[in-house]
């Protein structure tokens, strides 16, 4: 018996709410199914993406001021000179940003002077001459800052820094052709900056479980809201050990000023590490429940189609059909009803890629993903069909002669 798709489009139609839901389950999967597994794919990536610093060997000890009269650079004068004599202390600078850790600032960037074109978010720190030797950073091109470079924290724009350092993942981005050095960039308050280095890459404070290579180093003294963050960089294992001696002493030399946090930054880094798995196995999870329910979708679509049409499927063997012809017939109906579903899910699932991207700032969805996800929909989905569709070809003949 030669199988006619026009029959099985037939009697789609008059099961249509049915098939409707399951096209609807299927498309739902399929794009919460390719986002996640994109999503997860970043937060592998991030987990085994390099810091770019010494955060094994290194501790932040964050400093708040109490009360209006707090001067926080005679204070952060006081700490980094104590820090910078303890035996085993390699560098020590004051920050206003902490790299791997919540606490840190950002905004936006330009090329243009008037704000025109895509912008670039960036994390930035204010450091001084010591900045890129705490960090175990390098300097790839130009200069780095010298001490009389660092200028104290002014709300007045004409008194801030003017010259930064940027990360070689920034300075690709602000000139994909070209040197970065020496160029112009804009914050979003019209300040204009000056790059006079490019630094290796390295993670700045993170928002949002978001780890950024884009950062903006600006000599300044941290500490105009009454806030700074003090990081050390020790020699090899002794982070913790010299972290505990330094707060001791710290804790009690000024009575103007508490220590709200200490921790090596490779506590920081685990904590990253564990929310980016978190997430991952959230998504995971989420991806399969949805996909289940669809397979479930599917499963009984085509057990209630059995169900309810018994008697046609005995004339069809009746007439001549074999089982493996009443096997083509529901499963060539599944496959109609995957094809629906699987086109509702890929414009669904690129619409969602898109506003992930708009919002979030995510990477554009690689498409492999797109094709892998419609590839594993389709054989889950056939497969989610083939035991109603065996048990639809041992209906006898017989069954066409019985009257209801």
């Amino acid at each position: 018996m030669s199988l006619n798709v026009r029959p099985v489009v037939s009697a789609l139609r008059r099961n249509r709410t049915g098939a409707l839901l399951v096209v609807l389950e299927i498309a739902i999967a399929l794009a919460v199914m390719v986002n996640a597994a994109w999503i997860v794919a970043q937060r592998v990536h991030e987990i085994d993406q390099p810091t770019g610093i010494d955060y094994r060997n290194i501790f932040a000890i964050g400093m708040s001021g109490i009360g209006g009269d707090f001067e926080a650079p005679a204070a952060e004068q006081q700490d980094l000179a104590y820090l910078r004599s303890l035996p085993g202390v390699v560098s020590a600078m004051a920050s206003s940003a902490v790299p791997l850790a919540p606490h840190g600032q950002g905004g936006l960037l330009w090329r243009d002077p008037d704000q025109r074109g895509p912008s670039l978010t960036t994390r930035s720190m204010e450091v001084d001459e010591h900045g890129l030797d705490t960090l175990g950073v390098h300097l790839i091109a130009g200069r780095s800052f010298g001490a009389a470079d660092v200028v104290p924290y002014s709300t007045d724009l004409s008194l801030t820094a003017h010259e930064v350092l940027i990360t070689q993942s920034l300075a690709r981005k602000l000139v994909p052709h070209g040197s970065a050095l020496g160029k112009p960039i804009y914050l979003g308050d019209g300040s204009m900056l000056t790059v006079i280095g490019i630094t290796s890459d390295f993670v700045g404070s993170v928002v949002r479980a978001d780890p950024t290579y884009d950062v903006l180093l600006f000599p300044q003294t941290p500490g105009a809201d009454g806030t700074y963050f003090l990081l050390v960089r020790t020699q090899p294992g002794r982070a913790e050990a010299l972290m505990q001696t330094a707060v001791r002493h710290l804790a009690p030399a000024r009575v103007d000023r508490v220590i709200y946090f200490a921790h090596p930054l490779q506590y920081f880094k685990q904590r990253l590490d564990a929310d980016n798995r978190n997430v991952a196995i959230f998504l995971a999870s989420i991806t399969a429940l949805v996909l289940a329910i669809a397979c479930l979708g599917i499963f009984g679509l085509a057990t209630f189609n059995v169900s309810t049409r018994t008697k046609q499927i005995g004339t069809m063997r009746a007439v001549g059909a074999r089982k493996r012809d009443v096997v083509a017939h529901f499963m060539i109906e599944n496959a109609i009803v995957l094809t629906a579903g699987v086109l509702t899910g890929c414009t669904l699932a690129l619409g969602i890629a898109y506003w992930l991207t708009a919002q979030y700032q995510l990477p554009r969805l690689d498409l492999f993903y797109l094709a892998i996800g419609v590839f594993g929909v389709a054989v889950i989905g056939q497969l989610a069909a083939w035991q109603p569709a065996r048990r639809a070809a041992s209906v006898p003949p017989s069954v066409a002669t019985r009257t209801i």
